[in-house]
């Protein structure tokens, strides 16, 4: 687990934060499910989704939300639970389904079809964030920060992204310009430099915006019409 020895008041808090246990159930239910996504910010690839039901009384202190822990802590607690789970699931939607039905969307439906695996049908669901669609009848609940509050919504974290950076070295191996296995296709610098020096892969978000371009001409645009109204006020006068 992830320690801090600073000793300002925010790193503190967080100190504290981090130390804290993370949750069982949320509900009552035996069969609660968590779920959680992987890669949803990324500039190709799928997005991942996990959905990992755990026993009651399951203990694992490293568990926690995978953006905490390192790549080897990660590998190393993806067959714990996939051992201990009662039941899990990883699925994914497609570069191409992103593009048709947008991230948001493709990242639920990531989680439904990760259910879809499940070998045990979820009698509550519990997912990470504060956006989601029913699944089928079954009762759910959005928790943000949920990854760092429950186990089986941090088990499903840690299942979505060894799932899906194992996927992206895959495809390291097919477009190695792109350096997949260093940014699993994060929109880093390193990368959308390769975007613009070799174009784009069949992998690529093509709604995504691939050179960080769109983000530079929405801010000038908001500049120059804060401008225009300045300048309009002043003539007002």
């Amino acid at each position: 687990m992830k320690k801090i020895n600073s000793t300002t008041g925010k790193e503190q808090s967080a100190e504290i934060e981090l130390a804290v246990p993370l949750k069982g159930n949320y509900s009552i239910f035996t069969f609660e499910c968590g779920c959680d996504e992987a890669g949803r910010g990324c500039l190709a690839g799928p997005v991942v989704a996990a959905a990992v039901i755990l026993p009651a009384g399951f203990v694992c202190p490293q568990l926690n939300d995978s953006k905490l822990l390192s790549e080897s802590v990660r590998d190393s607690l993806r067959p714990v639970i996939e051992k201990e789970a009662l039941a899990w699931g990883v699925a994914l939607v497609s570069n191409s389904e992103i593009d048709s039905i947008n991230i948001l969307n493709a990242s639920i439906l990531a989680m439904h079809r990760a259910m879809d695996k499940l070998e045990i049908r979820p009698e509550f669901i519990i997912v990470d964030g504060n956006r989601f669609k029913p699944y089928g009848k079954i009762p759910h609940e959005t928790i943000v920060k949920g990854d760092s509050k429950y186990l089986s919504i941090a088990a499903a974290s840690i299942l979505a992204k060894t799932h899906r950076d194992e996927l992206m070295l895959q495809l390291h191996v097919e477009y190695p310009a792109y350096s997949w296995d260093k940014n699993k296709a994060y929109p880093t610098l390193k990368h959308r430099a390769a975007i613009r020096a070799n174009g784009t892969t069949p992998f690529h978000r093509l709604s995504f915006d691939l050179l960080g371009d769109k983000k530079e001409e929405a801010r000038l645009l908001q500049i120059a019409k804060k401008e225009a109204r300045f300048q309009k006020a002043r003539k007002g006068k």
